[in-house]
């Protein structure tokens, strides 16, 4: 319906914006990843949105990036998860960090994020299961690994039948800037001590 949105910010009251779109205002929650990022009031401003039609209203939910935006759709199809949980999700969470979580199966990082229980956080850890990927910024050594070197090594580790949470605990203990080879090879003497 309306998958994207351009227009002049006329106010931010968290979590909702409104803006002006040829003449009509339109209001428009968003999560704090997005608000935060938000140009001045007066500015141009375009975000990527999600209309959810209920019986008692239409509901206009916009997002910084594609990426938040495809995630919040996952959220909403997890059991008990409506769009005021989903924008709770993506406030507490960046989607990398949500992706690993799932990929890690942490519970713990979800009951973090207020109005997420354990209940909760176990049912979104299960029906996300590989339906979120993990863009490849992983920490390697303390500091940002290359995502390609990253994403080749974990690439690597999952087709030699790895699951992605033990790939991914492999590459966070890889020195810093390792070659894809060198990451592949180091990482598979973890795993096998593991």
């Amino acid at each position: 319906m309306i998958g994207r949105i351009e227009g002049v910010l006329l106010e931010k009251n968290p979590p909702q914006v409104l803006l002006d779109v040829g003449g009509v205002g339109y209001e428009v929650d968003v999560p704090m990843s997005t608000f935060y990022n938000l140009p001045k009031i007066g500015e141009k401003v375009a975000l990527f949105t999600q209309l959810i039609v209920r019986e008692d209203a239409h509901l206009l939910y916009g997002f910084g990036t594609v990426a938040e935006r495809a995630t919040f759709k996952q959220l909403l199809k997890v059991s008990g998860v409506g769009p005021k949980v989903g924008l709770a999700v993506l406030s507490g969470m960046s989607v990398n960090d949500l992706a690993e979580a799932v990929a890690t199966q942490e519970g713990g990082r979800l009951t973090k994020v207020p109005g997420i229980g354990k209940k909760t956080a176990e049912r979104l850890l299960l029906e996300l299961k590989d339906k979120l990927k993990v863009n490849v910024h992983i920490t390697v050594g303390g500091d940002a690994a290359k995502p390609s070197s990253a994403a080749d090594i974990l690439n690597a580790l999952i087709s030699l039948g790895y699951n992605e949470k033990e790939a991914l605990y492999a590459i966070k203990q890889l020195p810093n800037e390792v070659a894809v080879s060198d990451g592949i090879r180091q990482a598979l003497k973890l795993l096998s001590k593991s």
